[in-house]
């Protein structure tokens, strides 16, 4: 069974996002050096020694330049931050799969925190807390004109307690307010189960660093359950806000035997890396659907992306988030780091992820469905007539069957009879394996 990948250049992949863990900052092509600005530099020095006199409180010079800092980086765009021990510390937490806190992937918009996916079987998602919600304030503090490391830290605190969150939702008239309990987040990345005999479902919702291993032995017992072997699988990826690319790369691979899963590409041609399928597929080429929406992101939309450019998978559900920049763990101290956007994810064909996402082959809103009670006991057929013709075949038409006491109707999971895009790409993975059988 295949557990490797490619790659043209060898380097340590981690961390969350994407994040590629590198020891020095990158580097780049010889470029012309531009004179330092000194009249924005001489302003800086102003406003600094300013602030040291005439702010209400001291300040100290090091959480002065801090601030600094992080504004530097804030103003580059919304993934570039500066990491101190704390923060640097529940980053690497995250991708280990326990961490403190609610349990969302959140960025900032318009100076909001807006949720970009609740993670499975957290408080935030058990709470109602859905991808898209804007977070206005925190208990009642407003959240506009906080960096998202505040945000995220009044979001943290002692596992028991609760924070309220107001949220704007689209299709709501009046903000919500959301009582979350925090908790250890204990994310378990990889579910699955047969849906029916040969058709399987994988759940991934989050990519850290051991779910591939999780989702090859997932597969690997579904195999062993069904008698007919694996027909068809629905890989779900809704609202999974991303993780650690090697995951990415390696779940794509999976399922690919060759060619190219996603590259990287930097400031200028040299700092392209590519990253390659290597030979065989553990499905042996049985039917995938992908399921994925607005809160699929990032290493969610590589997968996406890599499986639908080599036709390996129809895509289906709604337009993804569109996270396509590579974020470069810097560290700068021992106990400090800069994540800095270094380059954007181009799907094999040469798609670039960032702002467009990955476009569903099978657009499909998200909607319940309910199941309507059978009435085949009620129901009429040409059998039930009186002097009904014989079949001409030379076997006499069945008699008709008495009605039977009521059976307790058996109904299949819930989340088949009520997710309609499950339901869908079950029906679809059914429709291949039939068409399939006539060639």
């Amino acid at each position: 069974m295949k557990r490797r990948f490619g790659l043209t250049r060898v380097l340590n992949l981690g961390l969350l996002s994407g994040a590629l863990l590198i020891p020095a900052p990158a580097t780049f092509a010889e470029e012309p050096k531009q004179p330092l600005p000194m009249q924005e530099l001489r302003a800086f020095a102003e406003i600094f020694g300013r602030i040291k006199e005439h702010y209400v409180k001291p300040v100290d010079d090091k959480a002065l330049l801090e601030y600094a800092i992080r504004g530097m980086l804030a103003g580059l765009d919304p993934h570039s931050s500066y990491l101190n021990k704390e923060e640097y510390a529940d980053l690497q937490a995250g991708t280990s799969g326990e961490f403190g806190g609610l349990g969302i992937e959140v960025g900032l918009e318009d100076g909001f925190v807006k949720v970009i996916s609740p993670i499975d079987d957290t408080p935030a998602q058990r709470a109602g807390v859905k991808a898209g919600d804007l977070i206005v304030r925190l208990d009642e503090k407003p959240v506009k004109g906080m960096s998202l490391e505040e945000a995220i830290s009044l979001m943290r605190g002692k596992p028991g307690t609760e924070v309220v969150l107001t949220i704007a939702r689209e299709g709501e008239e009046n903000p919500l307010r959301i009582t979350v309990v925090r908790d250890i987040i204990k994310v378990a990345s990889v579910k699955g189960r047969l849906l029916e005999e040969g058709f399987a479902y994988i759940r991934l919702s989050h990519f850290q660093a051991r779910t591939t291993d999780d989702m090859l032995k997932k597969l690997s017992q579904l195999k062993a359950e069904s008698k007919e072997g694996i027909k068809g699988l629905v890989l779900d990826l809704r609202n999974n806000p991303g993780g650690i690319l090697n995951g990415a790369v390696a779940i794509s691979d999976a399922f690919l035997t060759e060619g190219i899963v996603v590259y990287t590409q930097g400031r200028d041609e040299a700092s392209r890396l590519d990253f390659n399928a290597a030979p065989d597929d553990v499905l042996d080429g049985a039917p995938i659907v992908v399921l994925v929406n607005g809160g699929s992101a990032s290493a969610s939309e590589i997968v996406a992306g890599a499986l639908q450019d080599h036709r390996r998978a129809i895509i289906l559900g709604s337009q993804t988030f569109g996270k396509g920049s590579v974020q470069t763990i810097i560290p700068v101290s021992k106990t400090a780091a800069v994540k800095l956007t270094t380059a954007l994810y181009f799907t094999p064909s040469g798609r670039s992820i960032q702002g467009e996402g990955i476009k569903p082959d099978i657009a499909l809103s998200e909607v319940k469905v309910t199941r309507n009670e059978p009435d085949d006991a009620t129901r009429l057929r040409e059998a039930d007539l009186a002097g009904h013709l014989d079949n001409g075949n030379g076997r006499k038409a069945p008699e008709p069957e008495q009605p039977k006491p009521a059976q307790p109707v058996h109904k299949p999971t819930l989340d088949i009879e009520e997710d309609y895009q499950l339901s869908e790409a079950l029906n679809l993975l059914k429709g291949i394996n039939l068409y399939n059988s006539w060639n």
